[in-house]
């Protein structure tokens, strides 16, 4: 398996994981991954980005419609 393999697995195991620290963990040791040329880091960071980004609209929706939910006409039910 190359290294390029292994960091994608990676990559996919963080994403799968739904935990943003842990995302934000894997990109900044991939700034710093000598092993990977600038495009497969670029791509790598890239998903997890998008998956970061995603996550945070996510949540924000979710939050809403709970709110949504629990109030009626501005009162707290």
């Amino acid at each position: 398996m190359s290294h390029l393999d292994e960091v994608s697995a990676r990559v996919d195991a963080a994403i799968d994981e739904h935990v943003i620290a842990h995302m934000n963990e894997l990109l900044i040791e991939l700034s710093d991954d000598a092993a990977l040329s600038r495009e497969e880091r670029y791509a790598q960071q890239q998903r997890l980005r998008n998956a970061i980004a995603h996550h945070g609209r996510q949540h924000k929706e979710d939050m809403e419609a709970r709110r949504e939910q629990l109030t009626r006409g501005g009162t707290i039910l």
